[in-house]
C-alpha cells in the first residue's frame, strides 16, 4: 500500500474515532495540454515524415514554423568528436556547489551540492545520475533535420574553469562549438552566481535561419535518499503551462515519446528534495518569455528514467533561460516566481487549493520558530503541536459542551422515541421541537474536532518534501524526514491514542462491546499505519495528543457529573 493510501486510511480512522466518540450519546436523526495546432503547438510524431510543423512559442510569428523534435522519419545528424580533440572536464567551484562540464557538447555532467549530504554515496548530494549524458546538451532542428551537438567538440573560455568566491561577483564560462566555416554552430555562455543555485544561460545558434533548439534536462535526478522506493515515486517531470497550469508526471509512468505544446512558464525534473528546472531568462523579450514546448522520451535501458528536453525558437539566432539546480527550498523557489514553489504537488488536484495556503503557513511558522527562537526543528515540531492544541482549545471546549448537551437531551429523546414509536411523523415533529427548544445540533460536537484534519494532511506532505527537515537529527532520530528507525514514536503515538480513548470511555456509564474493542483495536492499527511515516509527523502528532490529555480529562470529569444528575432512563414497555 502506498504512503498516500495508508495516510488516507489513517485520517479516515481518526475521523471515525472522533465522530464515534462524540456520538456515544446519539440522538435519533430527524430524517492538459494545449490544443493541437494552437499557439505553441508541438507536432506529434508521424511515420515517415518530418513530424509536422508548428511554432514552439505563443508569441512567435505565424510564419515561424519548424519541426520541434526528431520524429521517426527525421534525419539525425550527429556531430562526431574530432580525433584531434580530447574530452576533458571543466570545473566550476563555488560556495554552494561544484559543477563539472564536458568540452564535448558543453554538457553539465555533474552537480554536487556542498550543503547536503548524500545518503547513498560518500560525500555531498549529486544531482546528475550515473550514466546520464548530462544537462543542457543541444540539438538544432531545421526543416525536419536534426543536428545533434551533444558530442561536438567545444572550445572553452576560460579553459581551466572558474572559482567563485563567497559574496563575489558572477562569472561566465563561454563554450563555442568547433566546426568548419559556414557550418551550423552553437555558442553558449553560462553565468554562475556564487551565492545562489541559479545559472544564467544564453545561447546563439549560427548558420540557420529559423529553427528550434532542443535543450536536454537529463533523464531524472540521482538517488540520494535512504528510502529509494519513496524517492523513486517522487521522481517526476513537472511543467507549468500558461493555460492549463501545473502538471506533474512520474518518470516511470512515461512509456512512449511524447511532445507537449507550450507555452510553458517553466519545466523541471525533480526528486523528493531536489530539482533541476529551466525558466525563461529575466528581462526576456516578448518572444522568449516562455518556453516553447517539452519533449519527453523514455529510456528503455534505464528503468524508470525519462529524458526531458525543452524547445525554444531560434528565429533570431539567440535563446536565453535560467537553470535552477538545487534544493526544493520553499523560499528559494518562491523567489523565482511563476509558482515554481508548487512543483511538488500537495495531495490530490481537487484538494490542492485548500492545502497550498495551509502548507505555506506551516512552512512559514516552522522556519520562523527555528530562526527566531534558535531551536532545532524537533523542538519546533513539539512546540507547534502544543500550540495547535492551545489554539484549538475553545473549539474542543465547544465540542465537549455539545457532548454534555447530548447527555442532557438523551433521556428526553428516548422518551419521545418510546412514546411515538408507532407514529413516525409525530416523532419527527417532536424531535425537531426538542432540538429547537434546547438549541441542540447532533453534529455540533463533531465539526470542531474535524477542523484540524486539513492541517494534519498538509503536514504529511510537508514532511515528505521539506528540505529543511531532511537529515535533521533529534534525540535518537537521525532524520526527522525519515521513519523512526526503532519505532519508538509510533508506539508512543499509539499509547497516547489509547489514553485519550480510555479517558473518554471511562466516563461513559454503559459502553457497548464494539466501543471496548475499538479502544484496543484503533491504537494498534494507527501504530501499524504510522510505522513508516516520517518521524517528524509522528513527533508532531504525539505532542498534540499529549497536550490534549488534560482537556480530555476535564471533559470526562464534567461528563461524569452530568451523568450523576441525569434521571433514570424510562422503562421499556
Amino acid at each position: 500500500m502506498k504512503a498516500e493510501a495508508r495516510f488516507i486510511l489513517a485520517v479516515m480512522l481518526m475521523m471515525a474515532v472522533l465522530i464515534g466518540g462524540n456520538l456515544l450519546f446519539p440522538p435519533a436523526p430527524p430524517g492538459s495540454t494545449g490544443e493541437a495546432g494552437g499557439p505553441g503547438a508541438v507536432p506529434a510524431e508521424g511515420p515517415g515524415g518530418t513530424g509536422g510543423t508548428g511554432s514552439p512559442l505563443a508569441t512567435a510569428p505565424a510564419s515561424s514554423t519548424a519541426t520541434v523534435g526528431p520524429a521517426a522519419g527525421d534525419i539525425l545528424v550527429p556531430v562526431e568528436p574530432s580525433p584531434q580533440v580530447v574530452e576533458r572536464e571543466i570545473v566550476v567551484e563555488g560556495p554552494l556547489y561544484t559543477i563539472t562540464l564536458s568540452n564535448f557538447g558543453g554538457r553539465i555532467t555533474s552537480i554536487e551540492l556542498h550543503n547536503f549530504e548524500s545518503f547513498t554515496r560518500d560525500g555531498s548530494v549529486e544531482l546528475i545520475d550515473d550514466g546520464d549524458p548530462g544537462l543542457l546538451g543541444a540539438r538544432v532542428v531545421v526543416e525536419g533535420d536534426t543536428l545533434d551537438l551533444r558530442s561536438a567538440p567545444f572550445e572553452v573560455s576560460p579553459p581551466d574553469g572558474l572559482l567563485l568566491e563567497p559574496g563575489g561577483e558572477t562569472q561566465t564560462l563561454t563554450l563555442r562549438s568547433l566546426g568548419p566555416a559556414g557550418a551550423v554552430g552553437y555558442e553558449v555562455a553560462y553565468t554562475f552566481h556564487p551565492d545562489t543555485y541559479l545559472v544564467d544561460v544564453r545561447g546563439t545558434v549560427r548558420g540557420v535561419g529559423r529553427g528550434i533548439l532542443m535543450t536536454d534536462l537529463g533523464w531524472g535526478l540521482s538517488f540520494n535518499e535512504v528510502d529509494e522506493r519513496t524517492e523513486a515515486r517522487a521522481m517526476a517531470y513537472v511543467v507549468n503551462h500558461l493555460q492549463s497550469g501545473i502538471q506533474a508526471t512520474g518518470l516511470a509512468a512515461v512509456s512512449t515519446r511524447t511532445a507537449q505544446d507550450g507555452p510553458f512558464l517553466w519545466a523541471a525534473t525533480k526528486s523528493q528534495y531536489f530539482v533541476l528546472g529551466l525558466l525563461p531568462a529575466l528581462g526576456s523579450s516578448e518572444q522568449s518569455q516562455y518556453l516553447g514546448g517539452v519533449v519527453v522520451t523514455p529510456e528503455p535501458a534505464q528503468e524508470g528514467r525519462t529524458t526531458l528536453a525543452v524547445t525554444q525558437s531560434v528565429g533570431s539566432g539567440a535563446v536565453a533561460f535560467r537553470l535552477y539546480a538545487g534544493p526544493q527550498d520553499y523560499g528559494l523557489l518562491t523567489a523565482l516566481g511563476s509558482e515554481f514553489q508548487q512543483l511538488s504537488p500537495f495531495g490530490w488536484r481537487w484538494f490542492r487549493p485548500v492545502l497550498r495556503p495551509i502548507v505555506a503557513g506551516i512552512m512559514w511558522v516552522l522556519v520562523f520558530f527555528h530562526q527566531n527562537l534558535a531551536i532545532g526543528y524537533g523542538w519546533v515540531l513539539i512546540l507547534v503541536g502544543v500550540l495547535m492544541r492551545v489554539v484549538l482549545f475553545p473549539l474542543n471546549q465547544r465540542a465537549g459542551r455539545a457532548q454534555l448537551k447530548n447527555m442532557v437531551v438523551q433521556p428526553l429523546l428516548k422518551d419521545i422515541q418510546t412514546r411515538y414509536k408507532d407514529q413516525p411523523e409525530r416523532m419527527q415533529q417532536e424531535l425537531m421541537k426538542l432540538y429547537k427548544e434546547h438549541g441542540f445540533n447532533p453534529l455540533a460536537g463533531c465539526w470542531p474536532m474535524l477542523l484540524p484534519m486539513p492541517l494534519l494532511i498538509a503536514l504529511f506532505f510537508v514532511f515528505r518534501n521539506t528540505i529543511e527537515l531532511r537529515g535533521v537529527p533529534f534525540w535518537w532520530l537521525p532524520d526527522l524526514a525519515a521513519k523512526d528507525p526503532i519505532f519508538v514514536l509510533p508506539v508512543l503515538l499509539g499509547v497516547s491514542m489509547f489514553l485519550m480513548q480510555w479517558i473518554s470511555m471511562r466516563s461513559v456509564a454503559d459502553t457497548n462491546p464494539q466501543m471496548k474493542m475499538m479502544l484496543w483495536f484503533m491504537p494498534i492499527v494507527m501504530v501499524a499505519i504510522f510505522l513508516n511515516f516520517p518521524s517528524g509527523l509522528n513527533l508532531y502528532y504525539l505532542s498534540a495528543n499529549i497536550a490534549t490529555l488534560p482537556q480530555s480529562w476535564w471533559i470526562a470529569q464534567e461528563r461524569q457529573k452530568v451523568q450523576v444528575k441525569l434521571p433514570p432512563a424510562p422503562a421499556k414497555p
